[in-house]
């Protein structure tokens, strides 16, 4: 960050605090050559993510279909909204770091599957017959098979 009143490319943070938005980062900076002080302003910078679809189709990544996807899932079992919450973050989490632009909705699809095996096998067998499509009972019969030998 260069110095507003001399150009010179050093300062010391003299002050950190949230501005009054609380999606920012209010800084006081003091040049070490001049010693002027000035403001800046941070401000997470949010990289749309898309998803491409099956059809090879793109759309903005949406949070909210994951959480309806495992609210679905979930339904009548034991597994609470904080959980489910949970999850979405975790998956949110594990895109935005590595810091990917696009990303395949199987690759989504894989990561809630692996959630939802440690935490709840009828919810993962439930969201497993929507997302790989069973098209008879041999194939349900056969996801069945796999989790009960631990794949």
């Amino acid at each position: 960050m260069k110095c507003p009143y001399c150009g010179y490319g050093e300062s010391k943070v003299v002050d950190s605090r949230s501005a009054e938005d609380d999606i920012s980062i209010r800084r006081r900076r003091e040049c070490l050559k001049c010693n002027k002080r000035y403001t800046t302003y941070e401000k997470v910078e949010n990289i749309p993510i898309l998803v491409i679809k099956k059809n090879m189709n793109r759309e903005y990544f949406d949070r909210a279909k994951i959480v309806s996807g495992l609210i679905k899932a979930c339904q009548k079992r034991p597994v609470s909204r904080q959980q489910i919450e949970s999850i979405a973050d975790e998956i949110e989490k594990k895109i935005n770091n590595k810091m990917l632009t696009e990303v395949s909705s199987e690759y989504i699809g894989e990561m809630i599957m692996e959630a939802l095996k440690s935490l709840d096998e009828v919810a993962y067998v439930r969201f497993a017959s929507v997302y790989r499509q069973f098209k008879d009972i041999n194939t349900f019969m056969s996801e069945i098979k796999n989790l009960i030998q631990g794949k």
